[in-house]
C-alpha cells in the first residue's frame, strides 16, 4: 500500500488521485501537515511540493508526470497512453498545458475572488495547520495573502491581463464542451493521459472552487459531467476504443496551446538561458510582464522537444503538419535544442526535485 501525501484541495494531488483511482492502484491518503510540507517532504524529495508518494520499500517520489510514467511501467494493464504515437504525443502536450499553463487561471479564480479565497483558506488551514499554535483567523488570513501574493500577483495577473486569464478558462470550457458532446473522453471511450492531465485543474479547482464552479455548471455541464465521470472511472470496468487519428473537435485546443502555453514556455526558456529571473511575453495580445523564470518549465519544454525528436520520421512529419496547421510548431521549436541540466540522469521521479517557482515566499 503506497502512502500518498497531499491535500484534498490540491491541484496535483487531485490529478494523481484521479489516476490511481482509475488504474485501481491502492493507496493510503495522508493529509499533509505544515511540518510535512516544510521539513519531511523537502528532506525526502528535494522540494516543498505536493503530492509526494512513499513506497513500501522506503523510496519517495514527487512530480506527477514522471510518477505517472513510473506507475505505467509498474502497472501496465489498461495503459493511458494511446498506441497511436501521434495521439500519444498530443497527450503529452495537453498534459503539460494543463499542468503549467492552466495553473494561472486556476490560482486566480481561487485566490482573487473572496467567495473562493475565504473558503479555501479555511479548508487549507483546517486540514494542514491544525497543530499550528495561532488563532484561526490569523492562520486563514496569512494563507490567503500568501497564496494570492505568490501565485496571482507575482504570476502576471494584473488589470491588463485579468480578462485574458479568465477568458482562457471560458474558452477551455467551450472547447471541451464540444468534445464531450461527441464522446465521453478526450480521445474516445476511455481515459488517456490527456484526460488525467486536464483533471488536475478541472477537478480540485475549476469544478470545486465556488467562483469557477458556477461558471462550469451553468455554461458547460458536459465538462462537469466529465470531471465526475473520470473520478468514478475504473479501468477494469471500461470497455471501448479510442478514435482513429485526431478528431477535428480537438484542433481548437491544440491551437490554444500553440498560442498560449508554448510561447510562454519558449519565452521562459530564452530568459533562463540569459540568466534572467523575470521575463515579459505577449500572449494573444495580453501583456504579461515580469513573470518569474522557472527552471522546471525549461525542463518541460526540453522534454517536449526530446520526445518530438525521438519520434520516427513518419510520426514526426505527421505531428509537424498538425502543429503547423494550428500555429503551434514554431513555438515548440523556436528556442532550439534546450539543455536544462535538470534530471540529466533520468532519475525522476526518485531524484532530487526542483520547485516550479524558486522564489515563493512563506
Amino acid at each position: 500500500m503506497i502512502k500518498l501525501y497531499g491535500l484534498k484541495v490540491s491541484y496535483f494531488t487531485g490529478k494523481l488521485e484521479g489516476y490511481l483511482r482509475y488504474k485501481e492502484i491502492p493507496f493510503d491518503f495522508r493529509s499533509m501537515s505544515i511540518a510535512d510540507f516544510r521539513k519531511l517532504i523537502p528532506e525526502k524529495t528535494g522540494a516543498m511540493q505536493m503530492p509526494a508518494v512513499e513506497l513500501d520499500d522506503g523510496r519517495w517520489m514527487t512530480d506527477t508526470s514522471p510518477m505517472i510514467d513510473w506507475f505505467e511501467k509498474e502497472y501496465p494493464a489498461h495503459p493511458i497512453l494511446p498506441d497511436d504515437p501521434v495521439q500519444a504525443y498530443l497527450c503529452r502536450l495537453i498534459e503539460d498545458y494543463a499542468d503549467e499553463w492552466l495553473w494561472r487561471p486556476a490560482m486566480h479564480f481561487r485566490w482573487s475572488y473572496p467567495v473562493s479565497a475565504k473558503l479555501l483558506a479555511r479548508q487549507i488551514v483546517d486540514e494542514m495547520a491544525r497543530d499550528v499554535l495561532a488563532p484561526g483567523w490569523i492562520k486563514r488570513n496569512r494563507t490567503e495573502k500568501r497564496q494570492r501574493t505568490n501565485f496571482v500577483e507575482h504570476d502576471g495577473v494584473t488589470d491588463e491581463t485579468r480578462a485574458h486569464v479568465e477568458g482562457g478558462y471560458i474558452r477551455l470550457l467551450e472547447m471541451l464542451g464540444r468534445i464531450f458532446e461527441n464522446r465521453p473522453y478526450i480521445f474516445g471511450d476511455r481515459p488517456t493521459l490527456a484526460d488525467i492531465g486536464l483533471f488536475g485543474p478541472l477537478f480540485r479547482h475549476f469544478s470545486m472552487d465556488p467562483a469557477p464552479a458556477v461558471i462550469m455548471r451553468e455554461t458547460a455541464p458536459s465538462v462537469m459531467e466529465w470531471v465526475y465521470r473520470l473520478w468514478n472511472a475504473k479501468a477494469s470496468h471500461i470497455k471501448g476504443d479510442l478514435v482513429t487519428g485526431v478528431p477535428d473537435d480537438l484542433l481548437p485546443l491544440i491551437r490554444e496551446i500553440g498560442e498560449t502555453h508554448l510561447p510562454a514556455l519558449a519565452a521562459n526558456a530564452r530568459a533562463w538561458t540569459k540568466g534572467e529571473t523575470r521575463y515579459d511575453v505577449d500572449i494573444q495580445g495580453a501583456p504579461y510582464r515580469r513573470l518569474p523564470v522557472s527552471h522546471y518549465r525549461v525542463w518541460c519544454l526540453e522534454k517536449l522537444q526530446e520526445r518530438f525528436n525521438a519520434l520516427d520520421e513518419p510520426t514526426r512529419s505527421a505531428i509537424e503538419t498538425l502543429l503547423a496547421g494550428q500555429g503551434a510548431l514554431d513555438a515548440l521549436l523556436s528556442v532550439g535544442d534546450i539543455n536544462s541540466g535538470y534530471d540529466a540522469g533520468g532519475e525522476a521521479p526518485f531524484g532530487r526535485s526542483i520547485p516550479v517557482f524558486a522564489d515563493v515566499k512563506g
